[in-house]
C-alpha cells in the first residue's frame, strides 16, 4: 500500500487530523487529539500502529505474520501492521475503522456524540 492512499483513507475520518508531535517522523492520525493511526513511513514497506482490542489483537498477531505488537506502544492495546502486501487493502482499512472507534468510544461524551451522529446520519443515506 502506497502512503498517498493510506493518508487518504485516514484522513476520511470525522474529526480526524495529521500531527507530527514526535519530529518529523512518524505521521499520526488523530480525532480531537487523541491518536488512532501512527504511521512510519521513512522505510519501506511502510508500517502503521493501530489499536485493537486486547482479544482481537492477540487472533490477529496469530493469523497474520506481518501483525506484531505494536511498537513502543502498549501492546496489548495496539498492533503493528507491515504495509508488505501480505493483507488486502480491505482488511487495512478494516483495521483502521476499528482503531478508529475504539478511540472514539474513548472520547468525552459531547465528542463521542459529535461524531457517531455525523457517522450514523452517513449510514442511513
Amino acid at each position: 500500500m502506497k502512503l498517498e492512499l493510506l493518508k487518504k483513507y485516514l484522513f476520511t475520518k470525522q474529526f480526524s487530523r495529521e500531527d507530527y508531535p514526535f519530529g518529523p517522523e512518524p505521521m499520526v492520525a488523530k480525532v480531537f487529539n487523541k491518536m488512532f493511526a501512527l504511521v512510519s513511513f521513512g522505510e519501506l514497506p511502510l508500517k502503521i500502529s493501530l489499536k485493537c482490542a486486547p482479544n482481537d489483537a492477540q487472533i490477529l498477531r496469530t493469523m497474520h505474520k506481518s501483525i506484531k505488537p505494536g511498537y513502543h506502544l502498549n501492546k496489548e492495546h495496539w498492533n503493528t501492521v507491515t504495509l508488505d502486501n501480505s493483507l488486502p487493502n480491505e482488511l487495512i482499512f478494516q483495521l483502521v475503522d476499528e482503531s478508529y472507534l475504539l478511540v472514539v468510544n474513548g472520547l468525552k461524551k459531547s465528542q463521542k456524540t459529535q461524531i457517531l451522529d455525523i457517522i450514523n446520519k452517513e449510514e442511513n443515506k
